[in-house]
């Protein structure tokens, strides 16, 4: 067999198990999340006073960067309200807001996300706030958490995602 029919083999063998994929993921209904649905938040200007060194060691503590893996958009999650929100303690910087179950069934873990951008619109950071099994019917009110300091905060975004049952 001449290379270039190992190589028009190997591609088709490629297109095929990507199609493979696809196909498989596309089976269980769901949007595989790869581009969320993002909401835009404003945020009013905000006199606040940065994190002290001891409060930052607690924020980062608590602030989650890491997404949860098996997340993606399902239409049972709605997302109701949000904000931004200067709390005056080691929290500092968030997004606050409340996420429904709109649907029928329990969903395993439910996961917030928050874009962070400055005036000229360059994201800063992705933070987030999760919580396992959310009947139907229940509501979450979340808080993430936000490493930037307020004055730095121009604009956020936010989505919400889930791992169904």
């Amino acid at each position: 067999m001449t290379s270039r029919h190992r190589s028009t083999r190997r591609r088709l063998l490629s297109v095929l198990g990507s199609g493979a994929a696809v196909a498989v993921a596309g089976c269980n209904g769901l949007d595989e999340g790869a581009n969320p649905a993002y909401e835009d938040g404003g945020v009013v200007d905000v006199a606040g006073d940065d994190r002290s060194a001891e409060e930052m060691t607690t924020a980062e503590a608590l602030a989650r960067q890491e997404s949860h893996g098996s997340a993606t958009s399902l239409e049972s999650l709605s997302l109701v309200d949000h904000e931004f929100v200067l709390e005056d303690d080691f929290r500092g910087s968030t997004v606050q807001g409340t996420v429904e179950n709109v649907g029928d069934d329990r969903v395993q873990v439910v996961e917030v996300r928050a874009r962070v951008y400055d005036d000229a619109g360059d994201q800063l950071g992705q933070y987030l706030d999760t919580i396992g099994d959310v009947d139907a019917g229940d509501r979450w009110a979340f808080e993430v958490i936000l490493l930037e300091s307020p004055a730095d905060v121009g604009r956020y975004d936010v989505a919400v995602l889930g791992t169904p049952t």
